[in-house]
């Protein structure tokens, strides 16, 4: 039995690939803190978390000693589960949290701390400098700045929430008018930066990198990547990849961070199309569900292999694309 915790969006789509390569006898655990019927209702059965993070940690136990489960994936918060790893281990439990120790989650979890890190080991990643007041952040601007465009994001964030990209030609009204651009000013935001209630958190201030994004899920054993896909954002479509210079980082940088669980490692090409590091995900990606188009599926991958089963059989499709599309999932009362 394996039991898929609160996670992303996406969490749907581990289910669905989960539950499409276990066997009928083996069923499939899930379960949310909120009332997700979209996402919970496709497991076989389905529990509602409690919110407090220690409580469900006591929660998860009982439950899924009650429930003779094997396999626990921590999905959206693998930190806090990390911390208890021994507890899961004396019950018994197989518990996945995307990482082996919290130095793993310590390191990719701050993105400053993640860049020099990379930078030790030879990983090419995107240089970085932590900004953590405004004169801090105006000689890390003025520095880069002088080599090219620059853009800023949270030390620790997901989604890439708080990045933006400096631009001196950009319109004073256009990130309130188009936010997702994601282009300011640098003068307005360090009037905001500076007008700010509350502190605002250590910023990393990097030189923007105009290449594509590969974003490359994949199942890790203890740092060993098994099965993977890259993905690239072409115009309005998603293409895969499982092999060039992107993966081949990702899949070095995963095996050093010691990656385990389905994890997600972004990368960046820059203008001569050599990719960089941009961040590591301990957990799930958000389009992990995309990957099924390429003739893997990564969740199947993951539950059978921890249960001791046979693996789904996959068989790469090349030159395919894909494009994410909206449908309306009906949630009975």
């Amino acid at each position: 039995m394996i039991w898929f915790l609160e996670g992303q969006s996406s969490q749907r789509d581990i289910i669905l690939g989960a539950r499409e390569a276990l066997p009928a006898d083996v069923k499939v655990y899930a379960s949310h803190r909120q009332e997700r019927p979209e996402i919970t209702s496709l497991a076989d059965v389905s529990f509602t978390e409690p919110a407090d993070n220690q409580e469900r940690i006591d929660w998860v136990i009982s439950t899924a000693l009650a429930h003779e489960i094997k396999v626990v994936l921590a999905g959206r918060v693998g930190r806090e589960f990390e911390h208890d790893r021994e507890r899961f281990e004396r019950a018994g439990l197989v518990l996945v949290t995307g990482a082996l120790s919290l130095n793993t989650f310590d390191l990719v979890d701050d993105k400053s701390q993640f860049t020099a890190e990379a930078e030790r080991v030879g990983l090419a990643c995107v240089p970085a400098i932590t900004a953590a007041n405004a004169e801090e952040m105006l000689a890390a601007f003025q520095a880069l700045g002088a080599l090219g465009e620059v853009c800023v994001k949270p030390a620790v964030g997901i989604y890439g929430q708080g990045f933006w990209r400096f631009k001196a030609s950009a319109d004073p009204f256009r990130c309130f008018a188009n936010p997702d651009a994601r282009e300011v000013n640098f003068d307005l935001y360090m009037h905001a930066y500076h007008s700010a209630v509350t502190p605002p958190p250590p910023m990393l201030v990097m030189p923007y990198m105009p290449g594509n994004e590969c974003s490359v899920d994949m199942v890790c054993e203890a740092g060993r990547p098994i099965a993977f896909v890259g993905r690239r954002k072409k115009g309005l479509h998603q293409v895969f990849e499982r092999e060039g210079a992107a993966v081949e980082l990702a899949l070095r940088a995963a095996e050093h961070f010691k990656c385990d669980g389905i994890v997600n490692v972004q990368t960046r090409d820059n203008s001569d199309g050599k990719p960089h590091l941009l961040e590591i995900n301990a957990r799930y990606s958000g389009g992990i569900g995309y990957t099924r188009a390429a003739g893997l599926n990564l969740p199947g991958i993951f539950a059978t292999r921890r249960l001791g089963l046979p693996e789904p059989p996959g068989v790469w499709q090349p030159n395919v694309r894909v494009k994410g599309i909206s449908v309306a999932a009906v949630t009975l009362p």
